[in-house]
């Protein structure tokens, strides 16, 4: 069968793409630990970026795990493997000139580097959502914590796995000290300028 898209020019460049949507396709990576806050702000700052005519979407760890990754572990290596495929993912979208919001606990700096690596450190942006363990588990509605320290859920981060905090991030959201909405301002703010085109 004969490919199609054998001649890489043919295809409409991320350039003219970008200059119809009149913004630049980035990557939001927000990490931290479960129940830090990292779903609910990337919904909200979408609902912000929205009004203002930007188009956004948002990969959550939770929705990819029931779907495309609905047959990987909470292991070492599998956990890795979801890294990669939502980062695949990620780039297409950001590549077509979206704004892509990926919320994954993403716990180690491998993993995070790995995703990088993939999307591309230009359009990579790595946000740290901020929350301590206790807080964590106080705003934890599924009782997932519980349910890791009682063993009925394996390499959980927090828990029985590690989280390493990231050394440089490009951005620290404090989400135990502050509301969702001032959360969600902090990273409205560093996001305009990386997004809209002059």
């Amino acid at each position: 069968m004969e490919n199609l898209f054998s001649s890489k020019h043919e295809l409409i460049s991320r350039e003219d793409k970008e200059k119809l949507l009149n913004q630049k396709g980035v990557c939001l990576w927000l990490t931290g630990l479960s129940g830090s806050g990292k779903t609910t702000i990337a919904k909200t700052i979408s609902k912000k970026l929205h009004k203002k005519g930007i188009i956004t979407q948002v990969l959550d760890g939770d929705n990819i795990r029931i779907g495309i990754n609905n047959n990987l572990s909470f292991s070492e290596e599998d956990r890795l493997e979801n890294i990669r495929r939502t980062s695949e993912i990620g780039k297409l979208f950001v590549e077509s000139g979206i704004v892509t919001i990926c919320c994954l606990v993403s716990p180690t700096k491998k993993m995070r580097e790995k995703a990088k690596s993939i999307i591309g450190a230009s359009d990579f942006y790595e946000i740290y959502i901020a929350t301590n363990l206790h807080e964590c588990k106080k705003r934890d509605t599924k009782g997932l914590y519980e349910k890791a320290s009682r063993g009925e859920i394996k390499n959980f981060t927090g828990i029985s796995a590690p989280y390493e905090k990231p050394n440089s991030p490009n951005l620290v959201v404090p989400t135990e000290n502050i509301s969702i909405e001032e959360s969600s301002e902090i990273l409205y703010n560093f996001a305009i300028p990386l997004i809209i085109k002059n």
